[in-house]
């Protein structure tokens, strides 16, 4: 597999990366759904993922959490296609930095339907580099499509980013990227957040967590197996705002990595 490397993140082609089973593996997830309001947490030496659990009871979770997102997706047992549906349109979006991220507010009517179950598209954003790893290898960036359904479980869409052309479809929102945090302000025009997906279906999933504090679980995790490409210059422009907000992956433990 031919791989190159960008200020030290190993980079892989894994457009034609399908699902394996653990016998054909070599051995070796921002706020999801809204801003917590107590203690300061982030990315640096004092505040980043090692004291997460120790900042604040409420986040006990990121510590002592025995289903926690992100992972390293590598032997998954194969299994039938999800059953998802992507119900997006287009919608006018507001793009905020929120202190650990970019997030992109869509209006509301944007949904998946997941075994049936409506999650309706509450917002999106990304990290830098990728949280999941594939492999054992980190991409460039990382987008997550946080969905809620009615009862408030959280299905998580998230999308791999290799260094490559540059994407069009974010080129509304990377126009308009907020260097410091600030309230949401709305782009120009509308986006159609289907154009994030990539063509092929093919996906991960599990049942992990939020990776960011206060890492709560029972989070549906779908993880699509193709990557879409980002240009250097589009990378480098969202790494000077955030050049490394994820989490390290977390042990898979007794939990099943399905891929089909």
């Amino acid at each position: 597999m031919k791989r190159k490397f960008l200020s030290g993140i190993a980079i892989v082609a894994l457009a034609q990366i399908g699902c394996r089973s653990a016998e054909e593996s070599s051995p070796a997830g921002g706020k999801e759904a809204s801003q917590h309001t107590g203690p300061s947490w982030g990315y640096e030496p004092h505040n980043g993922p090692g004291h997460w659990g120790t900042l604040d009871p409420a986040f006990s979770a990121c510590a002592m959490g025995e289903e926690q997102s992100p992972i390293d997706l590598s032997a998954g047992r194969n299994a039938d296609p999800l059953a998802i549906e992507f119900e997006y349109q287009r919608t006018r979006i507001a793009v905020e930095n929120n202190g650990h991220t970019i997030q992109v507010n869509p209006d509301p009517g944007n949904a998946i339907v997941l075994t049936g179950v409506r999650f309706d598209l509450l917002q999106f954003h990304f990290h830098h580099a990728s949280e999941h790893t594939v492999d054992g290898i980190q991409l460039p960036l990382e987008m997550h499509l946080v969905h809620r359904n009615d009862s408030g479980s959280l299905a998580v869409v998230g999308v791999l980013f290799e260094e490559g052309q540059a994407n069009d479809a974010l080129a509304p929102v990377w126009a308009h990227l907020p260097p410091d945090p600030a309230a949401p302000r709305v782009v120009p025009g509308e986006l159609d957040p289907a154009s994030l997906l990539p063509a092929t279906r093919t996906t991960w999933r599990y049942r992990g967590s939020l990776t960011t504090p206060p890492c709560t679980e029972g989070v549906n995790w779908i993880v699509l197996n193709e990557p879409l490409t980002m240009s250097p210059e589009q990378i480098a422009a969202f790494g000077a705002i955030y050049p490394n907000n994820f989490r390290p992956v977390q042990p898979l433990g007794k939990r099943v990595l399905e891929c089909g």
